[in-house]
Order: C-alpha cells, then sequence, then structure tokens
C-alpha cells in the first residue's frame, strides 16, 4: 500500500512539472523579432499553442467570433495591426468600460498566459497563422 502511495505521489509530481514546463514562459524574444515561430499556416510553437487553448478556455470567440474577425467585439486581425503589446495587456486586463470587452485580471489562467495569448493573436494579425485552429509543430 506505501508503495501505491509514493507511486500516486509520483506520478502528481511528474504531472505538476509537465504542465509547469508547458505554460512557462519562453525569454521574451529579441526586439524586432516574432513572438511566435508558425510553419504551414497553423502549426505552431509551445508556447503560442498555449496561447490559442488560452483563448478557447476563456471563450474569447463568443465576442471576437471563432476566427477572430469580430462578432459583438472587434475585429482583433484588425485590432493586433496597431495595438501595441503592452496596450493589449491592459485591455484584456481591465476590460473596456464604455463597451461590453468583460476584464480578465481576475481570472488567473488568462493572466499566466497573457504574454501566449499576445502571441498567438499577434501571428493570426499578422497573417502567418492562416487557420484559426493550430497545432503543435513537430
Amino acid at each position: 500500500m506505501k508503495h501505491f502511495k509514493t507511486l500516486g505521489a509520483a506520478m502528481l509530481l511528474a504531472s505538476t512539472l509537465t504542465t509547469f514546463a508547458q505554460t512557462a514562459s519562453a525569454p521574451a524574444p529579441a526586439a524586432g523579432a516574432k513572438p511566435y515561430t508558425v510553419v504551414d499556416g497553423y502549426k505552431v510553437d509551445a508556447n503560442t499553442l498555449v496561447g490559442f487553448k488560452t483563448w478557447r478556455s476563456a471563450a474569447c470567440d463568443r465576442c471576437h467570433g471563432a476566427n477572430q474577425e469580430g462578432l459583438v467585439g472587434p475585429s482583433l486581425i484588425n485590432s493586433l495591426k496597431t495595438l501595441s503589446k503592452d496596450d493589449f495587456v491592459q485591455t484584456v486586463k481591465n476590460g473596456r468600460p464604455n463597451t461590453q470587452m468583460v476584464p480578465f485580471g481576475g481570472n488567473p489562467e488568462v493572466m499566466k498566459n497573457i504574454d501566449q495569448l499576445y502571441s498567438y493573436l499577434k501571428g493570426r494579425s499578422d497573417g502567418a497563422i492562416t487557420k484559426a485552429r493550430v497545432e503543435a509543430m513537430q
């Protein structure tokens, strides 16, 4: 019985470390470098994939559309062409009080992965990510 408890604890630790490794932020890209890597228009690096998963889990598509082209909320494809990363972070964190954009500052998943979310949406806006649904590069 003691063996099973130790094995269970080891499996929990391994799972926790794997999750941390998958969502840990990579170093910031060099000035002028793209915050994402894309192959074939839809295969992305691990951090950008985390951004896509964050997009899905926060249900951003309810307002911005499944393809980020806008519904009730604006097209993020267009918005991220001019919105700075700092303005993006502030908008996601604080919302936009005079619009229907709700704040996500209280959502730990979104805030933990804000850089990755930006990478995914910036890739879509730049046209490098050509499909809204992405998968991991191999």
